[in-house]
C-alpha cells in the first residue's frame, strides 16, 4: 500500500477502541460465527478483500440495528432527563460510525481535508454521490463537525429510531409533497443558522448503479437562499462494500473520500440554481473518478 500523501486522513477499523474485546484475525472472528462463515472467500479486487457468508452477513446486520437502537435509546434518555447535548449526540454518532465500519474491516483515506471550511462560521452544506448505506458512517467518521442529514419522513415513524433521529436533530424532507419539502428545507436552514453542517445527497436517493442519477433542486435552492458553502465529496468504494438493496457485504475494503473546492452559493446568486448544479455535479463527477475525459 502507498503512504499518506499530504492531506490525506486514513481512518483504519484497527484503530477503533474495542474495550476488553481482544483484537483477533478475520479466520478466529468467523470461526466463533460458525460454519457459514468460514465460506468467506477472497475476491479478485484485492488482497485482504473478502466476501461475507450468510452467517457473518446476519450477524452485521444483527449487531448493526442493535447498536443504531442502542444510540437512539441513549439520547432519547438523556433529552429525557435534561442531559442531551448537540456535543455528546456528536460523539455517540462519531462512536455508533465507527462501530459500523469496524464490523466489516473498513478503512477510509480522506484527501484533501480543509477542516477550516467546517469552521469558517458560515452555513455549510455537504454535498456527495450516495450509492451505499455506509455512506452514512464514512460521513460520521472522516468530516468534523455536527453532521446531520436530511433524512426521508417516513425513517421518523419507525418506532424509537424515529425519536432518536428526532432528538439528535436530523431534518425530516417530505419527498412526496412539494409543499411540505418547502417548509422541511426551512426548518433545515434554520439548523444550519444554530451551526449544523447539513450533509445532502443531491440525487435524493441510494444510486443501483454508483453513477450519479439526476440532482434535485431542493438542497441548491436552500444553498442560494442560506448563502452556504458547498463542499461537494465524492466516495470511492462504499458501494463495492454494501450495493443499494443488497444485504451482500464485502469486508476488509478500502474506502477513498476525496474533498472538492468549497463553492460559495453567495457568489452564484446571479448564475442561478441550474448553474449551481451543473458545478456541483462537475465536481463529483471529478471526485468519483469518472469525469469525462
Amino acid at each position: 500500500m502507498r503512504g499518506i500523501g499530504p492531506g490525506e486522513k486514513v481512518i483504519s477499523s484497527d484503530d477503533i477502541p474495542t474495550g476488553t474485546e481482544k483484537k483477533a484475525g478475520w479466520a478466529e472472528r468467523d470461526a466463533a460465527h460458525g460454519p457459514a462463515s468460514m465460506r468467506e472467500r477472497k475476491k479478485d479486487s484485492g488482497e485482504g478483500v473478502l466476501q461475507a457468508g450468510t452467517v457473518k452477513s446476519l450477524v452485521i446486520i444483527t449487531k448493526s440495528f442493535a447498536i443504531t437502537l442502542w444510540i437512539s435509546i441513549v439520547v432519547i434518555y438523556r433529552l429525557y432527563r435534561g442531559l442531551y447535548t448537540r456535543r455528546h449526540c456528536d460523539s455517540l454518532l462519531r462512536w455508533w460510525s465507527r462501530k459500523l465500519l469496524r464490523y466489516v474491516g473498513m478503512n477510509c483515506r480522506t484527501f484533501n481535508l480543509d477542516e477550516e471550511v467546517f469552521r469558517s462560521g458560515k452555513p455549510v452544506i455537504i454535498m456527495t454521490n450516495h450509492s451505499s448505506l455506509y455512506d452514512i458512517p464514512i460521513m460520521f467518521v472522516t468530516l468534523p463537525g455536527s453532521i446531520r442529514m436530511l433524512t426521508k419522513k417516513d425513517l421518523f415513524k419507525v418506532p424509537i429510531w424515529g425519536k432518536g433521529l428526532e432528538t439528535g436533530e436530523f431534518i425530516p424532507i417530505d419527498r412526496d409533497n412539494r409543499r411540505q419539502a418547502i417548509k422541511d428545507l426551512a426548518q433545515a436552514r434554520k439548523k444550519m443558522e444554530s451551526g449544523i453542517i447539513l450533509w445532502i445527497a443531491p440525487e435524493g436517493t441510494r444510486s443501483r448503479t454508483g453513477d450519479l442519477g439526476p440532482f434535485k433542486k431542493g438542497g441548491f435552492m436552500l444553498a442560494l437562499r442560506s448563502k452556504a458553502i458547498i463542499v461537494p465529496v465524492g466516495i470511492r468504494g462504499a458501494r463495492e462494500v454494501l450495493p443499494a438493496r443488497s444485504c451482500t457485504f464485502s469486508l476488509g475494503r478500502e474506502v477513498e473520500v476525496h474533498v472538492g473546492s468549497p463553492i460559495d452559493a453567495a457568489s452564484r446568486q446571479a448564475a442561478g440554481v441550474e448553474a449551481l448544479m451543473k458545478e456541483v455535479e462537475s465536481q463529483l463527477r471529478a471526485l468519483m473518478g469518472t469525469a469525462a475525459s
